[in-house]
């Protein structure tokens, strides 16, 4: 329903910062859950943080602490500020919707690569 674009990864090194931004075509004000997933080569895309339109959020254990969800609803973004990056966290990242927590399906971004390395 919504055309999704995400920027802002690239190469960085351990311990160093991101900061991804999703920008969708049209109004996520009533999308009940926004997100965002990522893909490393031979792994299954897993869900790393979502935020529900009343501000609830949720994180993997993986990156709890180090990354944090927002959205704005007046802008139609969504953004992933990732801290203290390690090798680990080097996959593509998506940005996706649920419009309901009983909607199986959702809309997807084209995808934004995070390679961290030294």
């Amino acid at each position: 329903q919504v055309q999704l674009v995400e920027s802002g990864g690239g190469l960085v090194q351990p311990g160093e910062s991101l900061r991804l931004s999703c920008a969708a075509s049209g109004s996520i004000f009533g999308i009940y859950a926004m997100g965002w997933y990522r893909q490393a080569p031979g792994k299954q895309r897993e869900l790393v943080a979502a935020i529900t339109r009343d501000g609830s959020t949720n994180y993997a254990d993986s990156v709890k602490g180090r990354f944090t969800i927002s959205r704005d609803n007046s802008k139609n973004t969504v953004d992933l500020q990732m801290n203290s990056l390690k090798p680990e966290d080097t996959a593509v990242y998506y940005c996706n919707t649920k419009r309901e927590p009983w909607i199986p399906g959702g809309d997807w971004g084209q995808g934004t690569q995070v390679t961290v390395s030294s």
